[in-house]
This record gives structure tokens, C-alpha cells and sequence, in this order.
């Protein structure tokens, strides 16, 4: 499976807060060093979870207004959605173990 890039508010709304599965999003910049380290972490989740959850990216830098509605204030921030609603959040480097225990808790 391949991590979605989210570029815009209603992109987001029907990817993520329409979701009938569990949505992990990285809320990440192009220019951030642990954001990059991060990357293959996520991608990774993705493969894991391919058909039991949905796997995104926002890009801060071009989606400011949702990164300010889910009080982003460091990055790279990873929010886990269920149901449309927020269930977790990792902020800054983890392995993908973590990152695929805190999305494991949203089924």
C-alpha cells in the first residue's frame, strides 16, 4: 500500500475523518531532518497494514489551516484517527514498532 498525500481540507475530510478504518497521518515538512528519518518508519506501517488501515501524509508547509486545526506545533506529528476523531498522537522520531502499536489500538 502507498502512504496518500493529502493536499487539501476536503482531501482530508473524505480520506480521513470519512474513514471507515483506522487513519494514521503524518503531519510532516520537506526541509525536516527527523521527518525524513521518519519517513521509511511510516511507509513500513503502511505495508503492515495494508487493507485494515489507511496510511497519509499532510505537508504542513502547504496545508498550514490543518495543521493548526489539529494543533501541530512540532513536527513530524503522527495522529491516529477513528471515526473521525483523534485516538493518539506521537510527536517527533519513532520506530516503526511504536508507531504500529499506537495505530493497533484504534481497532
Amino acid at each position: 500500500m502507498s502512504v496518500l498525500n493529502i493536499n487539501s481540507v476536503a482531501e482530508f475530510n473524505d480520506t480521513v475523518l470519512k474513514s471507515d478504518k483506522p487513519v494514521l497521518v503524518d503531519f510532516w515538512a520537506p526541509w525536516c531532518g527527523p521527518c525524513k528519518m521518519v519517513g521509511p518508519e511510516v511507509e513500513a506501517v503502511a505495508n503492515n497494514f495494508e487493507g485494515r488501515a489507511v496510511v497519509a501524509k499532510v505537508n504542513v508547509d502547504e496545508q498550514q489551516d490543518l495543521a493548526g486545526q489539529y494543533g501541530v506545533m512540532s513536527i513530524p506529528t503522527l495522529i491516529v484517527f477513528k471515526g473521525g476523531s483523534e485516538v493518539s498522537r506521537i510527536t517527533g522520531f519513532r520506530p516503526q514498532k511504536d508507531i504500529g502499536n499506537a495505530l493497533e489500538k484504534a481497532f
